[in-house]
């Protein structure tokens, strides 16, 4: 898979992985593309360790569900981070 496919694979998975989690994530396209980009990452090196599958192919259904999960597995660490940070009044 090439460069740019890999880019718009992780930024429909970031879109998609924002969508399923309940709760508002800042950020806006950037922050999806750099989620899904690290997601499709993680979760190509989860599903190789894991399953034997990558994310290898822009049109195979396990890359999308390993980008997506790989995403909503860097949003939750993400709110995690972000959240402990920050100073509630």
């Amino acid at each position: 898979m090439g460069i740019l496919a890999f880019l718009i694979l992780g930024l429909i998975a970031g879109a998609i992985a924002k969508a399923i989690l309940p709760g508002r994530q800042g950020g806006g396209w950037l922050g999806a593309l750099a989620a899904g980009v690290i997601g499709a990452v993680l979760g190509g090196w989860i599903g190789s360790a894991l399953f034997g599958t990558g994310v290898n192919e822009f049109w195979s259904l396990s890359s999308w569900l390993l980008a997506i999960g790989g995403a909503i597995i860097v949003l939750v660490i993400w709110g995690f981070i972000s959240g402990r940070s920050r100073t509630r009044a």
